[in-house]
């Protein structure tokens, strides 16, 4: 009987942490490297979230579960991240 569990990739893990730094990043949470200030971006923003989002639905039932949940996690905590910053603009 063939294994249908999904093998656990860290490049997986590591590109969901890079997206949301850089959603971070786009939302004033991390200083910008180069000049040492937060700057607010909320097109890049939700251009960074959209993209997370699809990834979510796209590979639903194909994760591990801690790829799953990295990844359900770090949408939980840019949404509302990104709304105080759209609200703010």
């Amino acid at each position: 009987m063939p294994d249908d569990t999904p093998e656990a990739d860290l490049r997986f893990n590591e590109f969901i942490i890079l997206q949301a730094q850089n959603a971070g990043l786009f939302l004033g949470q991390i200083p910008n490297p180069h000049s040492g200030e937060k700057q607010i971006n909320i097109r890049a923003a939700k251009s960074v979230i959209d993209s997370l989002e699809m990834l979510a639905s796209k590979t639903r039932g194909n994760l591990t579960l801690s790829e799953a949940k990295l990844l359900h996690t770090a949408l939980e905590n840019l949404r509302p991240l990104y709304h105080a910053a759209r609200n703010n603009d």
